[in-house]
């Protein structure tokens, strides 16, 4: 339920609104926009008479919300959320480039990345360090030493790190990591969302391989409904009965999750197509379609890469596509209010 506020409401019968809505046991989120106050109201809200609070002063209406996401929903927050990665902000018309390597292979691999990344315009660092394989005999990353020479990375170049966490039990290693990424696989381990929304630190939520969208807004949502809010979604590509590409790119997803909630959603085109030459027309694809970002693998030896080196794009290529993408981006569709 979401109830609209007049504007410039009085305080007193606010603040006692508020108090009465608690005892309740109803959550409040406010959220104060540019033209009106919005009091989202989570939890048990059928006990709730709609009249009574229509009848109040200081309310302009009262709306029920039919789906089960919350927190991640724009009725409840009309403005776009903007996420703060390191000083980097991503969404509300900041557009942001991640790039670098599937996996941190060594140091004078991962900081040869991070720089020529940054010298083309990528304005935050990612590499894995944990890698979940199909197969338990393929390269699984360097772990521990791996978050260790993304930091070395970072000092180096000063762009803020992305990496994916695998399991809760590795949650003590991440102090370091500005923004941690949650992959496909891991999109409905529900333990390790609500134990993510404990903390004040970005998350990159990627969707499964067969979610549909609201299955994605549902575990933002278990994010969220911890306290944290700093969420980003993440469009990588869905499994259907093609098998040309890695995965089939959904970039309808774009503006349908951009009009369905308030958080930033960027692509992956990597992931996605699983070959470096479909990336930057799919890269592009995003851009036009209104995404507030990209994800590109990006390696300066692909052919030996110990993971994903088929799909990633040679520092060349990717100065190539970010020029591109500078070119195209003031023709990007922007979502009407």
């Amino acid at each position: 339920m979401i109830v609209i506020l007049k504007q410039n409401p009085d305080k007193a019968q606010l603040d006692m609104l508020t108090k009465w809505l608690d005892d309740m046991g109803i959550s409040v989120h406010t959220t104060v926009g540019h033209l009106q106050t919005i009091l989202g109201l989570v939890g048990d809200t059928s006990k709730i008479d709609i009249d009574l609070i229509q009848a109040l002063d200081i309310v302009e209406d009262v709306k029920r919300v039919q789906e089960p996401f919350k927190n991640a929903n724009r009725k409840f927050h009309p403005d776009d959320t903007v996420v703060d990665v390191g000083g980097v902000k991503i969404g509300g018309g900041n557009f942001q480039v991640i790039a670098g390597p599937c996996s941190v292979e060594s140091e004078e691999q991962i900081c040869a990345v991070a720089k020529a990344v940054k010298a083309s315009g990528a304005t935050l660092l990612r590499g894995g360090a944990f890698k979940p394989r199909t197969s338990p005999y393929s390269f699984q990353g360097l772990r521990e030493d791996g978050i260790r020479l993304l930091v070395e990375a970072k000092r180096e170049t000063g762009l803020p790190i992305v990496t994916e966490i695998m399991d809760l039990s590795q949650l003590g290693l991440y102090d370091d990591v500005d923004m941690i990424q949650v992959g496909a696989r891991n999109m409905q381990n529900f333990e390790l969302l609500k134990e993510l929304g404990h903390l004040r630190k970005p998350i990159l939520l990627k969707r499964g391989l067969s979610s549909t969208l609201e299955e994605l807004l549902m575990s933002a949502e278990y994010i969220m409904a911890g306290g944290n809010e700093q969420v980003v979604l993440c469009e990588r590509g869905i499994r259907t009965f093609e098998t040309y590409t890695r995965n089939t790119l959904d970039i309808s997803a774009v503006p349908v999750l951009k009009d369905l909630s308030h958080l930033p959603v960027i692509v992956d085109p990597s992931h996605a197509t699983g070959k470096h030459s479909l990336v930057p027309p799919t890269a592009l694809a995003a851009v036009a379609a209104g995404a507030d970002g990209l994800i590109i693998e990006v390696h300066n030896d692909p052919a030996h890469a110990l993971c994903d080196g088929p799909q990633s794009l040679t520092p060349k290529n990717f100065e190539r596509l970010m020029r591109s993408i500078d070119a195209l981006r003031p023709y990007a569709y922007e979502r009407e209010a």
